[in-house]
């Protein structure tokens, strides 16, 4: 029973090595090519072809289909994407995932700690000493090290099926073969164990080692293409586990973010229902095709004293592989013509809600293996420039009501109230979301952009809440019957027009570099401006209605206010980008 439960939680520690190493690896990327694998999602992305190619990429460097999947809902649910460039970049995530079966085919070839050990060993004094990138750039050998190592310790962990005796295992093996026997019904029942499997470990990649080990192990039986074709039906069933991570994510998404989610389900389910009705052509096909690849990539050491593969499985890793990436790069030639129709397939399946758009906020989107903040950096940056837009329009909103006096606004009112409440959950969701992005280590530079990013969003809720004080001092002055000249009109619409002029160009510069001449001149200008009319209000105050200058005083205060947050966004955003 000790030795039992020994062996259990060494299995166990060698899959978390690997684990453990997947996610410092990914998460040291994320530091060195974060902007680059940022721009590559937001822009390469217009035509299937791009957006297939930059799945790929993304997911062979994050070595996680199930984190790149996550970011793309998260891109999606940003606006950052649209659903049909999420249906491309799926595909090619797919196909990147494949990258872990041939590196698990390889292992074996070598000793391990000819590589994993030294590549540690150089990125631990860069991880120690070094700055920025070159810190980074050693998290990520460090990850890859321990990556390579908990894969040849999870070969070494896992039993052979000759060394183990007793019932338990007597019973293990019997059904195996009972279940081997079964043609069709075997095929169906080591699917949905894959798919057990990975919603168990919640890794693709972590379940295909799982797999393959236990194949070379003989668990799966001694008949070397019975194991394949068994190994083959569990990679199918991975193919679909690994899409419930990104459902998942999607649950507190928006409408386009889920119908992305179904979108990876859609295209991963068309795809095993034709592989499984093929696998045994498929299978026999690429077992009997072994023979054209030249031997150094096959024979692998035979001695299990050596820490080699038993000779008559050998193969099984090298066919799961070919198998792997076959499969999925038949399914992209197969679906991309069609990645339109699923678009439309899910936006049949994922109704709009019935109250029109979502509302405005912004939720983290992540996953527990891989932590995406670093690249999830980007989704706040559109969310600022959504929250600036909410700015604009509340503002016009304001002076619609200021320009009909003898119309009942009361409907505009009561929906730029809704405005600001929505300000206020906006700024709410922002700042959550920023706080879940600084979680894990980042960058020192996406440490201090993000600083700056919420002082951006605390500026925009006071824009916000100074566009609504307006509003309100225009009701009351009307409510009053307060009756302005055509003087006091015409100085409020000049005001009003410069502020406007001056939130439409700090939302063009937000996170960009600005002309900060010209951001001195529009502060300038609306100081110059407030100054001036509320000396106006002052002598008018002598001989008029003081309630209404008041008024007017505090709008001049309140447009000026406005001023001064936007002033504050912009020499932010020009910090962040310098």
């Amino acid at each position: 029973m000790w030795e039992a439960t020994v062996k259990i939680l060494s299995i166990l520690g060698a899959l978390g090595v690997f684990l453990y190493g997947m996610k410092v690896m990914s998460e040291g990327i994320q530091k060195v090519a974060g902007d680059s694998m940022r721009k590559a999602l937001a822009t390469m992305t217009k035509n299937r072809f791009s957006a297939v190619f930059t799945g790929f990429f993304t997911t062979c460097l994050v070595q996680s289909s199930s984190a790149s999947t996550v970011l793309v809902v998260s891109f999606v649910n940003a606006g950052l994407l649209t659903l049909v460039e999420s249906v491309g970049v799926i595909m090619g995530a797919n196909l990147g995932t494949t990258i872990t079966a041939w590196l698990v085919a390889f292992i074996p070839k070598f000793k391990i700690v000819t590589i994993a050990l030294p590549m540690i060993g150089i990125g631990l004094p860069l991880f120690f000493t070094g700055k920025n990138r070159w810190r980074s750039f050693g998290e990520t050998l460090i990850g890859f090290g321990l990556l390579f190592i908990g894969l040849s310790l999870l070969k070494d962990q896992v039993p052979t099926a000759s060394d183990i005796t007793g019932g338990a295992a007597d019973t293990v093996k019997y059904w195996i073969t009972f279940i081997q026997d079964s043609q069709y019904f075997s095929t169906l029942l080591f699917l949905f164990a894959g798919i057990i499997l990975t919603l168990v470990v919640q890794s693709s990649s972590a379940a295909m080692a799982i797999t393959i080990a236990c194949a070379w192990n003989g668990w799966l039986g001694d008949d070397p293409l019975v194991v394949f074709q068994s190994c083959a039906a569990i990679v199918l069933g991975e193919n679909i586990g690994t899409t419930v991570t990104a459902w998942l994510a999607s649950l507190s998404a928006n409408v386009n973010a889920k119908r992305a989610a179904r979108a990876h389900f859609l295209f991963n389910v068309i795809g095993t229902i034709w592989a499984f009705l093929l696998i045994g052509v498929i299978t026999n096909v690429i077992w009997n095709s072994l023979h054209i690849f030249p031997d150094w990539m096959i024979d692998i050491k035979t001695s299990k004293a050596d820490g080699g593969i038993p000779a008559g499985l050998v193969k099984v890793a090298f066919a799961v592989a070919i198998f792997h990436t076959t499969f999925n790069l038949t399914n992209i030639l197969l679906l991309l013509p069609f990645t339109t129709k699923i678009a439309d397939i899910v936006q049949k399946w994922v109704k709009d809600k019935p109250n029109g758009e979502d509302a405005p906020t912004i939720q983290y989107i992540s996953q527990n293996l891989v932590d995406l903040g670093e690249l999830n950096i980007v989704e706040a940056d559109n969310a600022l420039k959504n929250f600036s837009t909410h700015c604009i329009s509340m503002f016009d909103g304001y002076v619609k009501v200021f320009d009909n006096p003898d119309e009942d606004m009361s409907p505009l009112v009561s929906k730029l109230k809704g405005m600001e409440d929505d300000a206020d959950l906006m700024m709410h969701d922002i700042t959550n979301y920023l706080v879940h992005c600084t979680s894990q280590e980042m960058s020192e530079q996406n440490a201090e952009k993000i600083t700056g990013m919420l002082r951006i969003t605390a500026e925009l809720e006071e824009c916000s809440d100074s566009i609504y004080r307006l509003v309100k001092l225009a009701e009351r002055k009307y409510k009053k019957g307060n009756v302005l000249s055509e003087e006091h009109k015409t100085n409020i619409r000049i005001f009003t027009t410069e502020i406007k002029n001056y939130l439409e160009f700090a939302h063009d510069t937000i996170m960009k570099k600005a002309d900060l001449e010209q951001v001195a001149e529009f502060d300038i200008k609306t100081s110059d401006l407030r100054n001036q009319f509320n000396k106006l209000a002052m002598k008018r105050m002598k001989d008029g209605n003081v309630k209404l200058e008041m008024i007017n005083i505090n709008t001049n205060n309140e447009l000026r206010g406005i001023a001064n947050s936007l002033t504050h966004i912009i020499r932010t955003s020009s910090e962040i980008a310098h």
